[in-house]
């Protein structure tokens, strides 16, 4: 069902926590107010900016962009060492303000949200503003706000409120999108500004002469259909405003990934297997603690240049085995890397996730092998339960590793 043929009007609200890691660290250190200055890692190593202020956003540093550059464009830059645990703190006080004005309320990372306000009597804007203004006087944190009929039109919203603010400090926008005008408030955008649509998706269109939303629309379905599959009808449909995707509640695990970006970039084969294999326990354990399957294994590399590549493979069944989910990496690596080549970022990650069955897991497993396997695995756990559960560790294990990531 579209969006236009709802049974009642939606109302819904985006918010976005302005340079949010810039916000706390202003908090911590009030002297940073107005200055360059970054969130993020050591130019020595292999430190990239997590996040910048407004001052330093005006010499071309962005996110993701290594430190020792952003150095290089400010060289009076100041760098801040992130404090998660204050960003999560702020965070969650935020989410609860969210939660009192609806209970249908989606983060969807850790500075951005989604509410449903449908069921409330006055305009959107209405709340939006009081939000903004509760956040600014009790957690003194900038935001931004988009109010729309949906959740597509709700961020873009925020995103062109943000960009419109020419404060040069933090925009404080409220972008709103009355119900009926989805498309034509879409219409003049660059066609990127839709999700779903990546810079090669993005250079695919503009060489059929597609450069904005609008042109997005007005393309015959038919045709990108032809040219996209199913992917260019839900862009067709994007591009008239079209979302009946809901506001979940629940945030549901859609993958669990672990990766290492190296001190030196490496092209041990050993070492990097070895990688593999840690990666593979660790998402395995992960797993388990979710009580989740995964149907699909991927690795992720990154070169010396920057480059990176990310393949996957469909595993025959579900699985939460660290020996399956290595073998499957192993072989997309054995695939894909070239021997001698350095390696920058090595990951491995689990999706397609699915509770788990009661099926036997022997995919490419010789019998004596499993059943020899199945007798250390009981060793080890009578071991464990006699001297506890971390007595025997893999020496693989005493390796100092990232943290797990769940998306």
């Amino acid at each position: 069902m579209h969006a236009d043929l709802l049974p009642t009007q939606r109302t819904i609200i985006h918010l976005d926590l302005d340079a949010f890691f810039c916000a706390v660290e202003e908090l911590r250190d009030p002297s940073l107010r107005g200055i360059p200055f970054a969130v993020g890692g050591s130019p020595e190593g292999r430190g990239v900016v997590a996040t910048c202020s407004y001052a330093a956003r005006k010499f071309g540093i962005h996110s993701a962009m290594p430190m020792a550059r952003a150095l290089r464009l400010c060289p009076e830059l100041k760098i801040v060492r992130h404090h998660f645990r204050d960003y999560t703190e702020l965070s969650a006080k935020v989410m609860d303000m969210l939660a009192t004005y609806s209970e249908i309320m989606q983060p969807i990372s850790i500075d951005e949200a989604f509410i449903d306000v449908s069921h409330l009597p006055e305009p959107g804007v209405v709340y939006a503003k009081q939000l903004q203004t509760q956040i600014r006087d009790h957690l003194h944190l900038p935001s931004s706000l988009g109010v729309a009929s949906n959740k597509l039109v709700a961020k873009i919203a925020t995103n062109v409120g943000k960009a419109s603010a020419k404060t040069g400090d933090y925009p404080y926008a409220i972008q709103v999108v009355p119900h009926g005008q989805e498309a034509a408030f879409l219409d003049p955008l660059p066609s990127d500004a839709l999700w779903g649509i990546g810079p090669k998706t993005a250079e695919r269109l503009a060489s059929l002469g597609i450069h904005t939303v609008g042109d997005i629309a007005r393309f015959p379905l038919q045709d990108m259909l032809r040219m996209l599959g199913q992917t260019g009808a839900a862009l067709h449909y994007r591009a008239q405003g079209i979302d009946d995707s809901p506001v979940h509640s629940d945030h549901e695990t859609k993958s669990v990934s672990h990766e290492e970006t190296f001190a030196r970039d490496t092209s041990n084969e050993a070492e990097l297997l070895q990688i593999l294999g840690e990666q593979s326990v660790s998402i395995s354990k992960q797993l388990h603690k979710l009580n989740l399957h995964c149907n699909t294994v991927a690795i992720k590399i990154r070169w010396p240049d920057f480059s990176k590549i990310s393949r996957q493979l469909t595993l025959p069944e579900p699985t939460a085995d660290a020996k399956l989910i290595e073998q499957a990496a192993r072989k997309l690596w054995a695939a894909h890397w070239q021997p001698g080549r350095k390696v920058r970022l090595l990951g491995v990650r689990a999706s397609n996730l699915v509770p788990p069955s009661f099926q036997p897991k022997l995919w490419d497993w010789n019998p004596k092998e499993f059943e020899k396997q199945d007798r250390l695995d009981t060793a080890l756990k009578s071991l464990q339960e006699r001297f506890g559960a971390g007595s025997l560790v893999a020496a693989s294990g005493l390796r100092s590793k990232p943290k797990d990531k769940q998306k």
